[in-house]
């Protein structure tokens, strides 16, 4: 992790996806295969993510992800160049580093 240290990230999925991972234990999205991350935010972050990129999609779920259970690496960037620092998690997300998913 870097400086910006934090115990709960956030990440925006759908039903599907999470009943996909429940068998083989790790969570793996779209973005992972095409840009190298799985998109994710800290709690004050998650309103803007919705409003910006989930507005008018139904079926949506938040998965609650303890760092420090995770395997794969946690980096706080911004790869688009803004001031404001999201946490990527550059691997699959192991399901027990899930502590909660809540339906939108």
């Amino acid at each position: 992790m870097t400086a910006d240290q934090t115990q709960t990230v956030f990440h925006v999925t759908n039903e599907a996806a999470i009943t996909r991972a429940k068998p083989s234990g790790v969570y793996d999205c779209e973005s992972l295969a095409a840009e190298g991350f799985i998109h994710c935010c800290k709690k004050d972050q998650l309103s803007g993510v919705l409003e910006r990129y989930y507005q008018g999609v139904t079926d949506l779920q938040v998965m609650e992800i303890d760092t420090a259970k995770l395997q794969a690496e946690l980096v706080f960037e911004n790869t688009v160049g803004g001031e404001e620092l999201f946490p990527h998690i550059y691997g699959k997300i192991n399901m027990d580093a899930v502590v909660d998913v809540v339906n939108l």
